[in-house]
């Protein structure tokens, strides 16, 4: 597979990729090379992943919890105690090798140890493969709110290696599928298209429906790098789902990110519909697709009342009003919409019938 040129980096497919892996830690000599895993890489990834390097520089591993509730900055303070510790310097690199938790934590680490050090990233799960490992945003929660502490910070590279997904769980899978049917309904019909019906997809030829995924990502990214436009059109589904994603995050109901995003995007496409920018038809072919693929959740209305109450910390917000990014026909997007409080209510009921 042919690589993907990004901003200030290259996105780097399967065998061909670690041969530009090995390539580029040689070109900039590097003083020593961190690894960040989590319990689940270290044991399932790392021993495939280290015979392909071709280095002769120290490596030092670094594991930490799984989980989104590790995405913090104590987390990150043990992080940077441990490689000052074992002598990290301003050529010292961290190869994040996991996903997106470890993908978004290790690119904050590196982005502000020493006032910045380089990362690559090896994204191990299909959501980090589609979404966290690429566009540069790299960050922490705080508290039960999702990502507000962060920068916007490229890799050196990131090389996706298909065969890790081997190691994830169907609910993983899932979770990372819903950022792929996010990028074909803001931004190609076609794309969105394909996965109207699971049974038929040839998952042999996943790698095409990865490698368009990442291209969608990032061709919107590179058009507007910092999030001042077209970028929030990657928020669809997220402004809802973030909120839904923090509320239950300590919860018997907790939820993976994707399975977050996507009653989001049922959601945010109940109100795309109210405000007639999709049609009712459009709507349903959304929601029956979406709620056909992952499970449905129940929200008390106490759920509810504070999952809308957590939308005032979304990041996306301007001048205290809540932004939402909403689909304008199947393909296209409207960003910037505001959408009364009645509308969202609504939307939740309807995804209860």
């Amino acid at each position: 597979m042919q690589q993907i040129d990004a901003k200030e980096y290259i996105i780097v497919f399967n065998e061909n990729g670690y041969e530009n892996l090995n390539e580029l830690i040689h070109t900039l000599n590097y003083s020593s090379l961190f690894i960040l895993v989590d319990e689940n890489t270290n044991e399932n990834c790392l021993s495939k992943f280290l015979p392909n390097l071709a280095i002769k520089i120290p490596i030092e591993i670094i594991e930490i919890e799984s989980g989104e509730a590790q995405k913090n900055i104590s987390t990150c303070s043990e992080i940077w105690s441990i490689i000052s510790n074992l002598g990290a310097d301003r050529k010292s690199v961290i190869l994040n090798l996991g996903g997106g938790v470890i993908s978004d934590i290790g690119g904050f680490v590196a982005s502000t140890f020493k006032r910045g050090i380089d990362f690559i990233n090896i994204p191990t799960s299909l959501l980090g493969m589609v979404d966290a490992a690429i566009g540069g945003k790299n960050g922490v929660d705080l508290g039960n709110l999702k990502n507000q502490i962060g920068v916007i910070n490229n890799p050196k590279m990131v090389l996706i290696d298909s065969s890790f997904l081997e190691t994830l769980s169907q609910k993983e899978m899932k979770s990372g599928l819903a950022e792929m049917l996010k990028h074909g309904l803001i931004y190609d019909k076609e794309y969105w298209n394909k996965f109207l019906n699971l049974d038929q997809i040839d998952f042999a030829d996943f790698d095409e429906l990865i490698y368009r995924s990442v291209e969608i990502k990032n061709e919107i990214v590179g058009l507007d790098p910092t999030e001042n436009g077209i970028r929030k059109s990657l928020n669809f589904g997220h402004t809802l789902g973030h909120a839904i994603e923090s509320h239950f995050l300590n919860s018997e109901k907790q939820l993976l990110h994707g399975e977050a995003v996507a009653i989001g995007m049922v959601l945010e496409s109940f109100i795309s519909k109210e405000k007639k920018l999709i049609s009712e038809n459009e709507y349903f072919e959304i929601k029956n697709t979406l709620k056909s693929i992952y499970n449905e959740i129940n929200f008390t209305e106490n759920d509810i009342g504070m999952i809308v109450n957590l939308l005032i910390h979304d990041k996306k917000n301007e001048y205290g009003k809540v932004q939402f990014a909403l689909l304008d026909s199947i393909g296209k997007i409207k960003i910037n919409q505001s959408v009364e409080n009645e509308i969202i209510m609504n939307g939740f009921e309807d995804y209860k019938s």
